[in-house]
């Protein structure tokens, strides 16, 4: 059941005053998100560069044990099956998030005792949603609302809405990933291309809500790329692509970098033979224009529903003895690959999960699967001839979830390593070439083949190789976090919150809320004192990979926001 607004100040929009201190804060400049204070978390990532990385060490290894819960706030609705996975931003202690609804809300965390809700700006949105988070622009809050396909502008300081835009381009288009605020504009992702969207990254006008451009992952005929869909019944209309996960941005060369979602339908690759671009890419979009400066795919003709929307992180390092700015991402398909941000030149990919049967490796040189054949309309890769036949059941590792998903690694500026979280486990998928629906687009079926855990693994981004790894007993779908106290920080399916140390990934503390986590941790500070934050209640397929863990049946979901302190 939805549950009703907290007052009326619109149709649209519900306002709860707060009784104690003024609730204003400064202008979200460009400059602030080019360079955010240590104390604030002003973007979904934190910062451009997708590191999620907090320089903030005042929790640190000497101290952790002493961490506690300190308070918590209960957000969404009534309806009991509501997810919450928005990374919440912080600016100079006030909280924004969003929840399933795509309402948003600003809590007063400067008591440090409780996080007081000032106001609830309520979409009117009709049905759930998956909703990662918002963006900060001026005097702006910016969010999407989900299936209902619509980017909203709120007063930071009255929670009225300022302008409404309707992106609802296609029946089933969604709008999941929390937008990115740039210098001159804001820059969304649409997603649900498993329901036969055809996805596309646009940039909008921040004072008006104006289109300024719209690039689709899937080119039309004619186009750069459509060679690529070899099929003759035009899946380029329905093919996929989803952008859901929010992308970086690099301010000297103005690009936008965003992972595309895998090609539909997922599981029948015959139906679209073929390269299919610019689906399970890396993309680097012109900022200024949308135009595509360079993409890299990572598994073309992919039938595995690699999905590679994860985040790709900006890392200024040395790599063959020269400095230079990496791209690096831990992709779904069991890889982490290392490219040229600047012009996408492919420079290495190890093996990060535990067991990957699809193929054999990542040829060093191409970036291509060691099977890949160019020729191919279908490609089969290391699963036999048969791979792609429909109603034949075959075992894919690893899970069709991943490896990396969009549960975000991190990079440590105080140690240099990549944390890398990932599913561990198979799927056995079966192709069914009737299910070619509109809504249901999938191609066929997934499911789990096995009991599904999950890793951590420290890798350093240059060479690939793994420093450290943490075997953990449930899946991580919520990401990491990490320091400069010297600590990562994840959350697991079953509820337990866990820290780790950064050079050695031993435990250093946990926590378990009794609920579990889909959203990524983040930290903050208010007066001085550094905080962990993260928000619980489980979306329905991450609850799924708990099918064969029966001990957690009955594990309770909850939407809530745990902020732990010392």
């Amino acid at each position: 059941m939805r549950q009703a607004p907290l007052g009326a100040l619109t149709g649209l929009c519900a306002v709860l005053t707060a009784a104690a201190l003024p609730a204003f804060s400064a202008d979200m400049t460009y400059e602030r998100l080019l360079n955010p204070e240590p104390q604030n978390w002003l973007g979904v990532h934190r910062a451009y560069d997708a590191q999620r990385f907090s320089p903030l060490d005042a929790i640190n290894k000497t101290n952790v044990k002493n961490l506690r819960l300190k308070f918590a706030v209960a957000i969404g609705g009534s309806a009991g099956n509501e997810s919450l996975e928005a990374t919440p931003l912080v600016e100079d202690g006030f909280m924004y998030v969003v929840d399933g609804w795509g309402a948003v809300y600003k809590i007063d965390l400067r008591s440090e005792k409780a996080g007081r809700i000032l106001w609830k700006m309520d979409p009117g949105q009709e049905r759930l949603g998956r909703h990662r988070g918002v963006a900060l622009w001026g005097n702006l809050v910016v969010s999407t609302t989900g299936k209902d396909g619509r980017v909203i502008a709120t007063d930071k300081e009255t929670g009225q809405v300022v302008w409404d835009k309707n992106l609802h381009d296609q029946p089933e288009v969604e709008l999941s990933s929390a937008p990115l605020a740039l210098k001159d504009s804001i820059v969304v992702g649409a997603s649900g291309g498993d329901q036969g969207v055809r996805d596309w990254v646009a940039s909008l006008d921040p004072k008006t809500g104006a289109l300024q451009w719209k690039t689709f992952a899937i080119p039309a005929p004619g186009e750069p790329g459509s060679e690529t869909w070899k099929d003759k019944v035009n899946a380029w209309q329905t093919g996929g692509g989803a952008f859901y996960v929010t992308g970086s941005y690099d301010p000297r060369t103005n690009l936008t970098y965003w992972g595309s979602g895998n090609p539909v339908p997922g599981y029948d690759a015959a139906r679209r033979p073929g390269d299919n671009l610019y689906t399970s890419s890396a993309i680097a979009f012109d900022a200024a224009s949308g135009k595509i400066a360079w993409h890299f795919q990572y598994t073309p003709n992919d039938n595995h529903d690699y999905d590679e929307t994860g985040t790709h992180i900006l890392i200024d390092t040395k790599f063959g003895g020269a400095d230079r700015k990496l791209l690096s991402h831990a992709a779904r398909n069991g890889f982490q690959y290392i490219m040229d941000a600047g012009n996408g030149q492919f420079l290495g990919a190890k093996q990060y999960v535990g067991k990957v049967t699809w193929t054999k490796g990542i040829d060093q040189k191409t970036g291509k699967p060691l099977d890949y054949d160019p020729a191919g309309g279908v490609q089969i890769y290391a699963e036999g001839a048969n791979a792609n036949d429909d109603k034949f059941k075959r075992r894919v590792c690893p899970d069709t979830a991943g490896g990396g998903n969009y549960w975000p690694a991190s990079y440590s500026r105080s140690t240099g390593m990549l944390y890398l979280p990932a599913l561990e486990g198979c799927a056995d998928v079966t192709p069914d070439a009737s299910a070619h629906v509109k809504g249901k687009f999938a191609g066929g079926t997934t499911v789990s083949a096995e009991r599904i855990t999950s890793s951590v693994a420290a890798v350093d981004p240059a060479t690939g190789e793994t420093k450290a790894r943490r075997e953990l007993p449930y899946p991580n779908f919520a990401g990491m976090l990490s320091t400069g106290g010297g600590l990562v920080v994840t959350a697991l399916l079953d509820g337990t919150v866990t820290v780790l140390d950064d050079r050695t990934l031993e435990e250093l503390w946990s926590f378990n809320a009794g609920t579990g986590f889909n959203a990524p941790p983040m930290s903050f500070a208010v007066n001085g004192n550094q905080y962990i934050a993260v928000a619980s209640g489980l979306y329905r397929n991450a609850k799924g990979k708990l099918s064969r863990s029966p001990e957690l049946k009955h594990l309770a979901n909850q939407t809530m926001i745990f902020v732990f302190g010392l």
